[in-house]
């Protein structure tokens, strides 16, 4: 089977349980590394052509990552796309099954089930109101129903925006500083925060610094996500009661 992925946890999903299917990647497919497959461009803008060129018997996709329009446009030259989508935990479990087990004709890979044991066994830390940016210029941070706040919230995270309107809200910093936050979660990506990057605009407000991929992606990453993302927000957490 030829399979190309356009989305980066999905590459890391399948090159997992079985990399010799993966013949074409987004530039963005990061892990694993050193992944031997040809490159087609990044999640928004792939290079169609180039996808077809490969003659893939399966193209995998996100609603969220990847444009309608480029993936009518593998449908109507006769490829089979199959397209996830993610807004939760149980969701991400359920559609890497599919991906992997009906999509690709794979046995359920061992990984996929040491993930739901992670998951199953996490114990929340007491509740920590936070705001969680995962961009600025301008601001913008996670608002209601994604898979980064689903697995914040199994952790004790209360987002200060989960009930906002929007997925991913641009909210002023001044009324970022001012929503009553305890701390300040800062993934590494899509925006890189760092220690001297972030931090900084937050003043007073302990902040966890965490591995955006244990936050955002789904796929083998999940099966060490609840104790690395605990860890970060243990540090919040107790820095956040020493300043209460």
């Amino acid at each position: 089977m030829r399979v190309v992925s356009l989305v980066p946890s999905l590459t890391e999903a399948v090159a997992a349980t079985a990399p010799g299917l993966l013949v074409g990647v987004t530039d963005w497919c990061t892990h694993p590394p050193g992944l031997d497959a040809a490159r087609v461009g990044g999640t928004k803008n792939p290079d169609v052509p180039a996808v077809l060129r490969l003659r893939p018997d399966l193209v995998i996709a996100n609603e969220e990552e990847n444009r309608e329009p480029d993936l009518a446009a593998l449908r109507a030259a006769g490829v089979e796309v199959l397209v996830t989508e993610v807004r939760t935990l149980d969701q991400a479990f359920s559609e890497l099954e599919r991906v992997l087990v009906a999509g690709c004709s794979l046995a359920p890979p061992r990984w996929l089930d040491e993930a739901r044991r992670a998951w199953a066994a996490v114990e929340p830390l007491p509740e920590l109101r936070a705001v969680v940016p995962v961009w600025r210029r301008p601001w913008m941070v996670l608002g209601r129903d994604t898979f980064a706040g689903d697995l914040l919230a199994r952790l004790g995270v209360v987002n200060v925006y989960a009930g906002h309107a929007e997925r991913y809200p641009r909210i002023p910093l001044q009324e970022l500083t001012a929503s009553g936050a305890q701390a300040v979660v800062l993934p590494d990506e899509p925006y890189r925060f760092t220690a001297d990057d972030g931090p900084e605009a937050f003043p007073g407000l302990p902040a966890a610094l965490v591995d955006g991929r244990y936050l955002t992606w789904y796929g083998p990453s999940l099966t060490r996500a609840p104790a690395e993302l605990s860890a970060a927000l243990a540090a919040a957490h107790r820095a956040a009661g020493r300043a209460g």
